[in-house]
């Protein structure tokens, strides 16, 4: 949730100028395109912003991303961070499972300073 303070600014300065899928919403400064911003859907986290959005916010592209932005087929779907939600990637051996991992199998010799 934006501060009263970006609320403000936003709604005397700002010109909304796009949606992502995720309701983030990004604005544009009336009298000086090049500041760009985002006011986020929910709690504030820089991750939630999806590449192409990213790369407007950062100046990186001159227009706004088009809606239908076409995918690769190697590219994976947008996904914030998750660290410490439910979510999270916990391998093998994290203390979350138990903290037991599997054995060494062998094939490795320790340093030993001579």
């Amino acid at each position: 949730m934006a501060t009263i303070g970006t609320r403000l600014f936003t709604m005397f300065h700002g010109e909304q100028v796009g949606e992502d899928r995720f309701g983030n919403r990004y604005y544009r400064h009336k009298t000086d395109p090049t500041r760009r911003w985002v006011l986020y859907k929910g709690v504030p986290e820089g991750s939630k912003v999806p590449p192409e959005w990213h790369a407007w916010l950062v100046g990186t592209l001159k227009e706004t991303p088009p809606k239908d932005m076409p995918r690769r087929v190697w590219e994976k779907e947008h996904l914030p961070n998750l660290t410490g939600t439910e979510l999270a990637y916990r391998p093998p051996g994290a203390v979350s499972h138990g903290g037991l991992r599997a054995k060494a199998t062998g094939d490795y010799d320790a340093w030993t300073p001579e």
